[in-house]
């Protein structure tokens, strides 16, 4: 009797195995010859039982993966671990390719010995697809928002500039009209450089929003900071706004370029003032924070300090609150604002290895934060003082090769060099500037960095091979130069007469007289 239950208990789980359609299950012997087979394998592999029962499970693997051995590893995985589960391609009786997730479980004997493997094989195809399709999708929609940013960004940036060109080339005409009839022009052209200085702020913002202006790093104390941009706040901000302070007695330092977190408080407190058009307070205080793993994914853990800056303002509802930080968003009138300063401050932050934090309710003001990291040991006043030799006079005439493809800039920089009392070579490419020093020795080359054919970063890599010791001074609109090029001096355009004076003052008393090349005969650079 219990023989006869037994058998039919067998029967209905092999019934049960042979009806199942969505799974492929079959058997197979330990080194992997094929020994059952159910209507599942049947509809997914297209093998009757007659054909397949008997032939190796290898046939089912592509020619590549039975020559890589993946066939036997499954099974030797299976026996060693006692399972083994992979998804990968698999080859039908037709020659098509499905996606399948395999399992192997060994069978074993009640004395441990091996009999074979149960295999159990899901077609995963219709839902690998699936994926496909909507990683796709996905892709498809960020690249719409991509767009879309970019949309934003580039018609910002051409509403402002075009205001800025506007002045500036109002101004210019006006002047030409005016000194024609021997009128006065100051104050066009005093308009007109309000206007490009109002662009060259334009672009710093746009180059710390991508996170991609260059910072100068180094320990800065937050309570002397605040405290000597006081008189310029209260200067810029006006009479009807009152300025608080409170920080601890002792506060750590933070890593950070002090000219720009300056610029990244006075924009935080222009942006309270704003928000406050009948006057009221406006409290910049600080403390130091710990944060511990995973307590912050915008900071990685370690020391920081909460700079912060708050208002008594309107405040931000939710809405405006999650545009807060998009670049051009403003809610400013028309020509009050350029919608990039808290941007501007957030990339500043990030690039300093912190974050910014803004917390409001409408109603109840505005907190912006900004965490900066403590800055680590300085080592720097360990370093071994040098000593000194003898430089170059700063008010010495130079012999100077300027080197600029835009022949624009290229005359405004020779025109400023030659107003110092220098004598300018001019070269409109790299090829041009290093042929001219073979036939002429100088003093100092200025030249820029983004030329066709051979940046001046290149260039000055090759004036260091062929004459080292001539100074190269990298002018320059972009953000970053190479690596190797980063400790070369560095005159961000635009700039001024006096900022270009004052470079090649600090460039030839950082090299000594007997460094430089010494001048021969010198041909006539015109």
């Amino acid at each position: 009797m219990t023989r006869v239950a037994s058998d039919y208990t067998d029967n209905r789980f092999e019934l049960l195995v042979q009806s199942v359609t969505d799974y492929a299950i079959y058997m197979l012997d330990p080194v992997g010859t094929i020994t059952s087979w159910n209507m599942g394998a049947q509809r997914f592999k297209g093998y009757l039982a007659d054909e397949i029962v008997g032939q190796n499970f290898s046939r089912f693997y592509s020619e590549e993966d039975r020559i890589a051995g993946l066939p036997s590893r499954a099974l030797h995985v299976a026996q060693m671990d006692g399972r083994f589960e992979a998804e990968g391609w698999r080859i039908r009786k037709d020659g098509t390719r499905f996606w399948a997730n395999a399992v192997i479980d060994p069978i074993r004997a009640p004395d441990g010995s091996l009999i074979g493997f149960a295999k159990i094989t899901r077609d995963l195809t219709e839902r690998r697809e699936a994926q496909r399709a909507l990683d796709e999708a996905r892709e498809a929609v960020i690249q719409t928002q991509k767009i879309d940013a970019i949309g934003k960004l580039t018609g910002g940036v051409a509403h402002d500039f075009n205001n800025l060109l506007a002045v500036i080339v109002g101004s210019l005409d006006l002047a030409r009209h005016r000194i024609a009839n021997g009128g006065d022009i100051t104050r066009y052209l005093d308009n007109a450089m309000a206007a490009a200085e109002r662009g060259a702020m334009l672009t710093q913002r746009m180059l710390a929003f991508a996170r991609k202006q260059e910072l100068k790093l180094q320990s800065v104390d937050c309570i002397a900071l605040v405290g000597d941009m006081a008189n310029m706040l209260q200067n810029t901000l006006g009479g009807g706004v009152a300025i608080n302070t409170h920080f601890p007695l002792t506060l750590s330092l933070v890593h950070a370029d002090p000219v720009q977190l300056e610029l990244a408080v006075l924009n935080l407190a222009v942006n309270a003032r704003d928000a406050m058009p009948d006057g009221g307070r406006i409290l910049i205080d600080a403390t130091e924070s710990s944060i511990a793993p995973g307590e912050r994914p915008d900071l990685s853990p370690g020391g920081y300090i909460r700079l912060s800056v708050t208002d008594e303002g309107e405040g931000m509802d939710t809405a405006t609150l999650q545009r807060a930080l998009e670049p051009f968003f403003t809610t400013k009138g028309v020509g009050k604002g350029t919608g990039l300063g808290l941007s501007m401050v957030h990339g500043f932050a990030q690039q300093c290895g912190g974050s910014l934090t803004i917390s409001s309710e409408p109603g109840h003001g505005t907190v912006v934060s900004l965490w900066l990291p403590v800055a680590p040991p300085d080592l720097a006043s360990h370093a071994p003082q040098q000593a000194a030799r003898p430089a170059v006079q700063a008010d010495l005439p130079l012999v100077i090769l300027a080197v600029d493809d835009d022949d624009l800039v290229l005359m405004n920089t020779a025109g400023m060099l030659e107003e110092l009392g220098h004598t300018v070579f001019q070269a409109s490419s790299a090829a041009d500037a290093l042929q001219m020093l073979e036939e002429s020795r100088v003093d100092l080359v200025v030249t820029d960095h983004a030329m066709p054919g051979m940046t001046g970063a290149q260039l000055a890599d090759i004036i260091q091979q062929r004459l080292p010791g001539l100074p190269v001074i990298i002018a320059t609109g972009f953000a970053e130069l190479p690596s190797h090029s980063s400790a070369r001096p560095r005159l961000d355009k635009p700039f001024r007469q006096a900022e270009l004076a004052r470079m090649l003052s600090n460039v030839m008393h950082s090299h000594p007289a007997d460094d430089l090349i010494q001048i021969t005969t010198l041909p006539d650079p015109k």
